[in-house]
């Protein structure tokens, strides 16, 4: 696809997916919140992306067989119910047939009340697969694919095997979004029980990797979606139907639908106040980040490091800096992406949303828990030869966050050197978290508060430390107001632990930026110039930039606050003492002449002079 129908494509999408969100929202949001909602979405949203991966993935591996398939529906035409009562006697007769094999083979090998028992449980193990594949017929409407597995019941264990070794994934054919969307659409009583097996077995059975709670958030059990079963499943038909009519709208591409997730979570983010902190990163600020981790440590002039081992993100939300590294690195790869959150509706948003990109389950582990207590088992190696070492780290951590320091914090392995950052503000207890799992060859850029470059105490020993150890790489000042979460500026950090330059590059870019009508924007002109100015370290504009030796970061008491270094406001003119004298004196000499004139006019006049 070429660049320019690509940007219409890309604008289509958001601007169905806006219309969408909005449009097909207050039926539900007039009975729950917009996070409610935003779980909901974005729920629907996996699904679908799933889906039709897995169809056309099984498309493309099944060939003729599924060609087959799709002309006995087409044939079948207007008459699919009597295709429908054909697949149903089909599975009926295999499992009856299969039933009676077995049960002469319990009969030949075991007598009296030991072979009922087993008979018995035949009946039920029967029964019960009856009921899971009649269960793919229950929309009544019928896809290649459930034709494909109710004829080929033999074969469908060596087919999903071969499935998840191409794609990574299975979902039963009537889990699949196009059967949910036709349960909804026929107001089928089933649908809430079939929603509810579907998000089950993609948590637990769809992936290698179990991604168990992933649907968590979306609770179809809720009050708000009615008080009764067939209210909430009238509800749901109602939802999905909306939701369905908008998603169809726009193809399934990877990265058109990745872009309109993230779409879906920045409106949301900007709509939900500071709760929208806990995960979304302006993708603005996150373009910013991740282009300067992916440039060479050393000498960030020569351009993109040519491969990054490992990638930590350890606060990571709803995973869109992970995700943005790994667009700004290709065509280059990354060895393995970790993630860590502690908030569970923001983790289950992260997995969705790096799978929803095409992130394959092995390519990445997102992790739930908290980094200050550095509950990972990952992060967590005492053995320094096993130790998780990053070239790309990259944070938002929730500013100036309130922690609980403690006596065994204070012998922890990414403090002890450092010392505890205090109670009232946890940022510099984030900062070493991350820069402990640096590698030597790696760099870390992560948006903190400005109270770090400055505030004493405890803070300022970090602070400190790190400077005279030459951790410190680069300061970035941005603009206020870009953040959903709070109107403060905040800055961007970049740390190194092996760096060439012996000095700190300041850069003041809060002036640089275009007012918007709830946050202030960065445009790409605005981004450009930052990272430029990182990239080259430049300093053509010393309001701008400017590299700060270590001796003057010494006489100023290793305190880095910007403006101390670059400051935008305007020098003051310099004023001539003795030129403002003598055009006084010549100003004063002009009045005298003026008014011995004027006098002399009064005079003759007859009129009294001025005195």
């Amino acid at each position: 696809m070429n660049k320019g129908r690509r940007r219409k494509n890309e604008r289509h999408t958001t601007k169905t997916i806006r219309r969408n969100a909005v449009g097909h929202s207050d039926k539900l949001r007039g009975a729950m919140n917009a996070d409610d909602f935003r779980d909901y979405m974005l729920s629907f949203l996996f699904l679908r992306y799933l889906s039709d991966n897995y169809e056309g993935a099984a498309k493309k591996e099944l060939g003729s067989d599924y060609s087959k398939c799709e002309e006995d529906i087409i044939n079948a035409n207007d008459n699919q119910f009597v295709l429908v009562d054909v697949l149903y006697d089909h599975v009926a007769d295999y499992f009856k047939k299969r039933e009676t094999e077995r049960k002469n083979i319990i009969l030949r090998q075991y007598s009296g009340q030991e072979a009922k028992e087993a008979v018995e449980d035949l009946r039920i193990e029967t029964q019960s697969l009856l009921k899971e594949h009649w269960a793919l017929l229950e929309s009544k409407k019928l896809n290649p694919l459930i034709v494909w597995y109710l004829e080929n019941i033999d074969q469908v264990g060596t087919f999903e095997k071969q499935m998840r070794r191409k794609v990574h994934f299975v979902i039963k054919p009537h889990f699949l979004w196009s059967n949910i969307y036709e349960l909804a659409r026929t107001q089928s009583k089933e649908l809430l029980k079939t929603l509810q097996a579907g998000f089950k077995f993609i948590e637990n059975e769809s992936f290698d990797s179990a991604f168990r709670g992933l649907f968590s958030e979306v609770n179809l059990d809720s009050d708000k979606l009615g008080k009764t079963y067939e209210a909430r499943n009238t509800m749901l038909c109602s939802i999905i139907s909306a939701i369905a009519e908008g998603l169809s709208e726009f193809t399934n591409e990877t990265d058109l639908l990745g872009n309109a997730y993230e779409y879906l979570i920045g409106q949301f983010a900007s709509g939900s106040g500071k709760k929208a902190g806990e995960f979304y990163t302006p993708q603005q600020i996150s373009t910013i980040l991740s282009r300067i981790v992916i440039l060479d440590s050393q000498d960030p002039s020569t351009g993109k490091k040519p491969y990054i081992n490992n990638l930590l993100d350890f606060a990571c939300g709803s995973a869109s800096l992970l995700i943005n590294v790994k667009k700004h690195l290709e065509p280059n790869s990354i060895s393995q992406i970790y993630g860590q959150e502690k908030n569970i509706t923001t983790y289950n948003l992260a997995r969705m949303n790096m799978l929803l990109h095409g992130f394959k389950d092995s390519e990445f582990q997102i992790f739930h828990g908290d980094s200050l207590l550095n509950d990972w088992d990952i992060l967590n190696e005492m053995n320094p030869a096993k130790k998780l070492k990053c070239d790309a780290v990259v944070a938002n951590p929730p500013f100036s966050y309130r922690w609980e320091p403690n006596d065994t914090l204070a012998e922890d392995f990414r403090f002890k050197s450092y010392g505890l950052a205090p109670k009232s503000a946890a940022d510099f207890a984030f900062l070493l978290h991350g820069f402990h799992f640096l590698s030597d060859e790696g760099t870390m850029a992560i948006i903190l508060p400005h109270g770090v470059l400055f505030r004493g105490g405890a803070e300022e020993k970090i602070r400190t430390k790190l400077l005279k150890d030459g951790n410190i790489d680069t300061i970035i000042g941005l603009p206020a107001n870009l953040f959903f979460s709070t109107g403060i500026p905040v800055c961007i950090l970049v740390l190194k632990k092996c760096k060439k330059f012996d000095d700190v590059l300041f850069i003041n870019a809060s002036e640089y930026f275009d007012r918007g009508k709830r946050q202030n924007v960065l445009s790409p002109e605005h981004i450009d110039k930052i990272v430029e100015t990182y990239q080259y370290r430049k300093e053509d504009d010393k309001k701008y930039s400017r590299r700060v030796s270590m001796e003057e970061l010494e006489k100023n008491g290793y305190n880095l606050n910007i403006s101390r270094y670059v400051s935008t406001t305007s020098e003051e003119e310099i004023v001539d003492l003795a030129d403002v004298k003598k055009k006084l004196d010549e100003t004063e000499d002009a009045i005298k002449r003026a008014k011995a004139k004027h006098n002399q006019f009064l005079k003759e006049l007859g009129l009294p002079e001025l005195p």
